[in-house]
């Protein structure tokens, strides 16, 4: 049933703000660059900022606050019937665009605001100056919103994994060696792959560090990249470190063309869908593969193909380590040459955060009205783990905008069963995927190995062996499968020998 233009929604305005400079005043709280970044959208959405009835806030992780919602609101001086605070997670911005998109279309809202930003470049300044921040008081007591590593495995916790930058690798690994890939082979293709990020971030001028780098700039070891976690080195993963605000307002057609918005400024919504992995990383069946993104982007692509399109015109393919759009750029079966993104991606546009993909919203809002007719919106949270997709299109694409249920039901039978866990691992092990972790000075202190035990577990253990190290990360090969042995060490963790 065709919607009425009360009915359609579409993306009145957007507005972003990125503050470079080492000072940590009142205007660079994160509280102040919402306000900054609304005030922003509000301007090219001629005033609708006054009639929002929905606001989500993106999880804010810089800094806490007593009541978010509330402060903003009172800055802002607006009074929404709704106001929500969100929960963790890098999709979280596309799923607050999609359900506000939705609330349009069913008529409970008629504007709605979406809107993020986070300042750990400020207080890292701040802290290093031994400097208190003359900001809005921490609120030490405020409830604290779970993040991914409160949905760890103990034995993940105990071995030192509970992080994504720890996480990540064993997909990198797992993947490669899947795809038939030597690790030389792996790190040219992320080489290119992050210099095209940063040639985007270099014409953005809300990027964080807009420099075009070669592919040997991204994936050489120096002083100033140093290797974080093998085989990623300081420019390939995710930079939190900046003082970014991004907001975007979202209302009806009708209301839009009634406010005076020139119909060249709108963007319309597509079909969104999103899916889950296994939240517990650990027991998932393998790391070659991510089911729940590939229910996602199939199905976004498929219908984008059956609405009479041979592709997407641009796209935002999330970029907190580079197995993530390695993946995706496999599902949607793209060239080698094609630009994986309208920002500049995580590493050199920056890493708010939560609130990236608010930020990709505006810029893909901008690419469409310069000429592009559809994009893509593709974000992922924790550990390879939430997975959301959203269209927008120069014109209303006729698409049910309402999210996709049978996505995570064609995803959830491809998830496989969940591995069984051995947590006091002893004898013979196969190594299934790997990574090694590096001091602050890019020195390997020890690796990290996931195996499979005779009995059809899976285990983690640990290395500190040097000649294992190189054996490891020998660019050649990647050792997966090979044999070894694990036996409690020293220090009561279990250690992984290789039996060469």
């Amino acid at each position: 049933m065709a919607l009425s233009p009360d009915q359609i929604p579409v993306i009145a305005g957007v507005g972003e703000i990125t503050k470079r400079s080492k000072d940590f005043g009142p205007e660079f709280e994160p509280l102040s660059l919402m306000a900054e970044a609304a005030r922003g959208a509000d301007t090219e959405a001629r005033g609708l900022l006054s009639q929002i009835d929905s606001l989500d806030i993106v999880g804010l992780v810089s800094w806490r606050y007593e009541n978010a919602t509330a402060q903003l609101c009172e800055k802002l001086g607006i009074r929404p019937a709704r106001a929500v605070y969100g929960d963790v997670g890098g999709e979280s911005p596309i799923r607050f665009l999609h359900e506000a998109a939705q609330r349009i279309a069913q008529g409970t809202s008629s504007v709605a605001l979406i809107v993020g930003a986070e300042a750990q470049y400020a207080v890292n300044n701040a802290k290093r100056a031994n400097a208190e921040l003359p900001w809005t008081p921490y609120a030490t007591q405020a409830p604290r919103f779970k993040r991914a590593a409160d949905y760890v495995h103990p034995l993940a916790i105990k071995m030192g994994v509970a992080w994504p930058v720890n996480v990540y690798p064993f997909y990198e690994v797992g993947a490669a060696h899947a795809w038939g890939q030597t690790p030389d082979e792996a790190l040219r293709e992320t080489g290119d792959i992050w210099s095209a990020y940063s040639q985007v971030a270099a014409r953005n001028p809300y990027a964080w560090l807009p420099k075009a780098l070669t592919p040997d700039e991204v994936t050489t070891p120096t002083a100033d990249n140093r290797f974080i976690t093998w085989p990623y080195t300081k420019r390939m993963v995710a930079n939190p470190n900046v003082n970014q605000g991004a907001a975007v307002i979202i209302t009806s057609l009708a209301k839009a063309r009634a406010a005076g918005i020139a119909d060249d400024q709108l963007v319309f919504f597509g079909l969104g869908a999103f899916a889950n992995e296994r939240r517990d990383w650990l027991a998932r069946t393998d790391y070659t593969h991510s089911a729940a993104q590939q229910a996602v982007l199939e199905t976004l692509a498929k219908q984008h193909a059956g609405n009479g399109h041979t592709g997407f015109d641009a796209l935002e393919l999330y970029s907190c380590f580079p197995i993530v759009p390695k993946l995706a750029r496999r599902t949607l079966n793209l060239p080698a040459p094609a630009e994986p993104s309208v920002t500049g991606g995580l590493s050199f546009f920056g890493a708010p955060l939560n609130n990236h993909m608010t930020h990709a919203a505006c810029a893909m809002v901008r690419r469409i009205r310069e000429g592009a007719q559809s994009g893509l919106l593709y974000g992922q949270g924790e550990f390879v783990t939430k997975h959301y997709g959203l269209i927008l299109s120069r014109q209303p694409s006729g698409d049910d905008i309402s999210i996709n249920a049978r996505v995570q039901e064609h995803a959830t039978p491809l998830l496989g069963d969940a591995y069984p866990i051995d947590e006091t691992p002893d004898g013979v092990a196969m190594l299934e995927t790997f990574t090694v972790i590096y001091d602050h000075a890019g020195q390997a202190t020890h690796a990290v190995i996931l195996a499979r035990t005779p009995a059809g577990a899976r285990t983690i253990a640990r290395t500190s062996q040097s000649d294992e190290i190189v054996i490891l990360t020998g660019m050649q090969s990647f050792p997966v499968d090979a044999a070894g042995t694990i036996r409690t060490g020293a220090d009561g963790l279990p250690e992984w020998r290789y039996h060469g």
